[in-house]
C-alpha cells in the first residue's frame, strides 16, 4: 500500500539497477515514484490485475505463483534488489498470478505511464531495465519448455506404464498359475502310475501333451461353448469324473473327441482320468509358456520404441533420419491416450522417402506435440492421419485430424510464443513455438491450415541426399 514515509537516494542507490546513476535521475525518480509498504502473507498483485507498476524491493522478498489444476504453484520469488513488475518496452499488460509479501517489504513504484519521460531523462536506465526484462523473458522460455517437456513426458511416462501394466500382469499371472502346476504335477504324476498304465500305451499320450498344432480359426462364444458341451458329453461317455474341469483345458489345446479316443481307448479304464487330468496340465503349461513369451515380446517392442524415440543409444548430433521410424515409434509411445479416446489413425506413408539430416530426438518431439495437440482436440471416436510425401528437394509430414478446427481469429497466433486458448495452468502457449523453432533448426519450415472438421500442420524439411 502506498505511504508517505520519504525514501531518499541512498535508498534506491541499493538496487544495483539503480547504482551509479547522476543523483539527477535518482531524484526524478523520486519524485515520480512512490512507496509501498506490505506486511508478511499481504498479497499485492492477483491474476488478472493491470501491470501497471515497475517495482523495485528495497527491503523484504516477495513469491511469485499461479494457479494450475486448482492448487497454486510456485514460480519464483524475488529478494531485495531486485526489479520486478512490468519494464519499459515490456507488452505485459495483466498479472497471470499471485505475488505475496513473505515478510515486511518496502518497495519502489513508477507508474509505466513515466516510462517515455525516463527514457528521455536516463536512456542508460532504461537500456538496463530492458536487459532485465530480456533475462526475464530468456529465463521465463526456458522455464516454461522445461515445464513443456516435463508435461510431455509426464504424458508418455503414463502411457507406457500403462502399456507395460498388461504384458508384466499377464507374465505375473503366468508365473503363479505355473508355480500351482509344478506343485500339483507329482500327485497327478503319481496317479497316473498308480494306475499301472503300460508303458507302451504312454508314447501316444505324450504325443499329444506335445502336439504343436492349436486351434485353427477362432470360434464365437456360442459355437465354443457348443464344442465344449459336445467333449463333456463325451467324456463322461468314457467314464471321466472331472470331464466339465478337463473339456475347456483339452480345447484350448486344440484337441476334440477324435484326437483323444485312440489314447483313452489304450488306457486301462482307471487310468484314463489321471491320464487326461496329466495332459491338460501339461497343455496348460505349454499355453503360459506362450503366453510368457508374447508378454515379454510387447515389453522388448515398448522398450525398442523407447529407445527409438529418444535414440538414447545413439550420439548427439545431427545424423540421417528416418522420419517413418520416429513417427511410428512416437505414435506407439501415445497408444494408450489414443486408444482411450478411440481415435483411429491412419499413415499414408510415402515409398522410398528419403532420409532428412536431423536431430532424431528433436524431431520426435515436434511429431510428439503435433499429435498430443490433435488428440486433445478430437472428440472420441475422431480420426488421425498422418501423411508423407515428397516434394522436390524436400519432404513433407502432415498431421490432420478432423477435429473442430482452429477458429480463423486464432490461426496466425498459433506459432507465437506463450499464445494458449487453453485455461490458465493447462497450456503454457510453448508447444508450437518449440515446433516452429526446432524445424527451422533444420531449415525446414512449418505451416498450419484449418477449417471446421479438418486442421492439417505441414512440416517440411530438406532432403538428405
Amino acid at each position: 500500500m502506498p505511504t508517505t514515509a520519504t525514501l531518499t537516494i541512498e535508498d534506491l542507490a541499493e538496487v544495483p539497477a539503480f547504482q551509479d546513476l547522476p543523483p539527477d535521475v535518482l531524484a526524478w525518480l523520486l519524485a515520480h515514484g512512490e512507496r509501498r509498504d506490505f506486511s508478511p502473507n499481504e498479497t499485492f498483485v492477483q491474476p488478472g490485475e493491470p501491470a501497471e507498476y515497475m517495482m523495485a524491493l528495497l527491503q523484504g522478498s516477495v513469491q511469485f505463483s499461479v494457479v494450475r489444476n486448482g492448487q497454486r504453484e510456485a514460480i519464483f520469488r524475488t529478494e531485495k534488489g531486485t526489479v520486478t513488475g512490468v519494464l519499459p518496452y515490456s507488452r505485459l499488460r495483466t498479472f497471470g498470478g499471485y505475488g505475496v509479501a513473505l515478510e515486511a517489504t518496502t518497495v519502489f513504484a513508477l507508474h509505466r505511464n513515466w516510462f517515455p519521460e525516463l527514457e528521455r531523462v536516463s536512456p542508460e536506465l532504461v537500456q538496463r531495465l530492458v536487459g532485465l526484462m530480456n533475462d526475464r523473458a530468456r529465463e521465463e522460455v526456458r522455464g516454461q519448455e522445461r515445464d513443456d517437456k516435463l508435461r510431455a513426458l509426464g504424458k508418455l511416462a503414463a502411457g507406457l506404464a500403462h502399456e507395460l501394466n498388461n504384458p508384466v500382469a499377464a507374465i505375473s499371472r503366468a508365473a503363479d498359475t505355473l508355480a500351482n502346476h509344478a506343485a500339483a504335477e507329482p500327485e497327478l504324476l503319481t496317479a497316473l502310475l498308480a494306475a499301472q498304465v503300460p508303458l507302451d500305451t504312454l508314447a501316444p499320450l505324450l504325443a499329444l501333451a506335445n502336439r504343436t498344432a492349436m486351434p485353427g480359426a477362432s470360434l464365437s462364444a456360442l459355437e465354443q461353448s457348443d464344442r465344449e458341451e459336445e467333449l463333456i458329453d463325451w467324456l463322461y461317455a468314457q467314464g471321466i469324473a472331472d470331464a466339465t474341469v478337463l473339456a475347456g483345458g483339452l480345447l484350448a489345446g486344440g484337441l476334440e473327441a477324435d484326437d483323444l479316443a485312440p489314447v483313452l481307448s489304450a488306457l486301462p479304464a482307471a487310468a484314463r482320468t489321471p491320464a487326461l487330468r496329466w495332459l491338460e496340465l501339461q497343455l496348460g503349461n505349454r499355453q503360459l509358456v506362450r503366453d510368457v513369451k508374447q508378454a515379454s515380446h510387447r515389453i522388448s517392442e515398448l522398450v525398442g520404441n523407447v529407445k527409438d524415440y529418444s535414440h538414447m543409444d545413439r550420439a548427439a548430433g545431427r545424423v540421417p533420419t528416418d522420419l517413418h521410424a520416429g513417427i511410428d515409434s512416437t505414435l506407439a509411445l501415445l497408444s494408450y491416450p489414443l486408444r482411450k479416446q478411440r481415435v483411429r489413425v491412419s499413415r499414408n506413408y510415402a515409398p522410398g522417402l528419403m532420409l532428412v539430416t536431423g536431430q532424431p530426438g528433436a524431431l520426435n518431439q515436434v511429431w510428439t506435440n503435433l499429435i498430443d495437440n490433435a488428440i486433445d482436440v478430437l472428440p472420441e471416436g475422431g480420426e488421425l492421419t498422418i501423411k508423407t510425401r515428397r516434394d522436390g528437394d524436400q519432404v513433407c509430414v502432415s498431421v490432420i485430424d478432423n477435429g473442430p478446427g482452429i477458429p480463423p481469429d486464432v490461426l496466425p497466433h498459433i506459432f507465437e510464443p506463450f499464445y494458449t486458448t487453453k485455461p490458465v495452468g493447462e497450456g503454457s502457449g510453448l508447444g508450437l513455438d518449440i515446433v516452429r523453432r526446432i524445424v527451422l533448426s533444420h531449415n525446414g519450415r512449418v505451416q498450419a491450415l484449418s477449417q471446421p472438421g479438418r486442421t492439417e500442420f505441414c512440416v517440411w524439411l530438406p532432403v538428405n541426399e
